[in-house]
């Protein structure tokens, strides 16, 4: 007799990530997926799985990829203020580093972000996740910092949560006031990380509003030491450690990195082979941010083959924020991954999903296709992942499911029982 479940997807063309990264099953072909209570409860051959299920509702996978739901594991979503007029001046030659040093980049956000109220903040919010999920975005992270006052870093976790709990995707929220110094602070810097470990941190911790503490470590910004100081406050806290490190410079962030235990250490464009070896050891999964480069016209990404080489789990991410990458599309990072970064079509893929949701903690959750895991999945309109990459600047018609419900996509070929 056959199990009744919610869903049947019968008999895709091809199938990414049906077993573990050890089991080397990147594809499978002829694969059908059956769902119930929002999580994969059956997955293989469509032949071995005829007749074992019956599903509510049964989706005709043949012609078509079926893949995890992207993990965006790093994003700032939550700001107002729009600095389009920024992107003019780099164009015309000004680097962001000369707009941020003349009171433009972040502090120019965080002067919007803290005039805007917590419905304002949520509205503009709401639109980008909104846009990401129909992109194929299930998991998404993100990120405060553009307050850098008590009274916005709280709203903007806030916000954070409120997206969690009213919109179909999974959003994880990061204390991340320390992000730049604003400008009252701007000639007392040790000052304003006593701020953030003393009065920020523990006014987070007490209303539960963020799993993880991330610090800008950078040249310009927080040093090793400050940085250090603000993740290990974050871990006393409860705050699992990330950090923004060797973006500009190798300036210490991955080896504060591997000193705390972080879970991820973030962008990486002049990381060395020292610190490579460093994460490596200390389990710190790498993540990426090739938008980023891209959008800020660097030419130096990040060295992904470098990190690949070494056993590292390399996760690939957005970075979606207003000033120095505004790309809400994980498909764009996938193939900007491959062209720019050296990384295999599997690779990158597996950076946007698996290695992401290791990169939060959740590789017994999501990222994978595999029993128990939540059935967050693209449904894409074509046979075979090679396709998506080669147009990867191009929308391929797909339906998203989050927990085993279709919350996006092209009309299906189904049938309701």
């Amino acid at each position: 007799m056959s199990e009744k479940v919610e869903l049947l997807i019968e008999n895709c063309s091809q199938a990414l990530f049906t077993g573990t990264r050890d089991e080397g099953h990147d594809v499978s072909e002829g694969v059908t997926i059956a769902v119930a209570d929002g999580r994969i409860v059956g997955i293989g051959n469509s032949d071995e799985l005829a007749g074992r299920f019956k599903g509510l509702t049964e989706v005709d996978g043949t012609g078509r990829l079926l893949t995890p739901g992207f993990v965006d594991s790093h994003t700032h979503l939550v700001f107002a203020g729009d600095r389009s007029a920024e992107f003019a001046r780099r164009c015309a030659g000004a680097s962001y580093e000369e707009i941020s040093a003349a009171g433009g980049g972040i502090r120019a956000s965080v002067r919007a972000t803290r005039a805007a109220s917590e419905d304002e903040l949520f509205h503009l919010a709401a639109q980008r996740a909104v846009r990401m999920l129909s992109l194929g975005t299930t998991t998404v992270e993100v990120k405060s910092g553009y307050g850098l006052d008590l009274d916005t870093e709280l709203r903007m976790l806030r916000v954070a949560r409120r997206l969690d709990e009213e919109l179909p995707l999974h959003v994880l929220p990061t204390f991340m006031g320390a992000h730049e110094f604003p400008d009252e602070y701007r000639e007392d810097r040790d000052g304003y990380v006593d701020l953030v470990c003393e009065t920020m941190i523990p006014a987070v911790a007490q209303e539960k509003l963020a799993l993880f503490c991330d610090v800008f470590c950078e040249e310009s910004v927080f040093s090793p030491e400050q940085s250090k100081r603000v993740l290990e406050c974050g871990k006393q806290a409860g705050l699992k450690p990330k950090i923004h490190a060797d973006e500009l410079a190798a300036s210490g962030g991955s080896t504060v990195a591997a000193e705390v235990g972080a879970v991820s250490a973030d962008h990486l464009m002049k990381t060395t082979e020292e610190n490579i070896r460093a994460l490596k050891e200390s389990n710190v999964v790498p993540t990426l941010l090739p938008g980023t480069t891209f959008f800020l016209g660097k030419e130096q990404y990040a060295p992904a083959r470098a990190l690949l080489n070494a056993g590292c789990p390399v996760a690939i991410a957005t970075d979606r924020n207003p000033g120095s990458c505004t790309i809400e599309s994980m498909q764009f990072i996938v193939g900007l991954s491959c062209l720019r970064m050296g990384m295999t079509p599997i690779e990158a893929f597996r950076g946007a999903t698996e290695n992401a949701a290791l990169a939060l903690g959740l590789s017994d959750a999501c990222g994978r296709l595999a029993v128990g895991l939540a059935a967050d999945l693209i449904l894409w309109e074509c046979p075979d992942p090679a396709r998506i990459v080669y147009e990867f600047e191009n929308i391929i018609p797909r339906t998203v499911f989050v927990g085993g419900r279709a919350v996006f996509g092209m009309q299906l070929d189904r049938r309701n029982r």
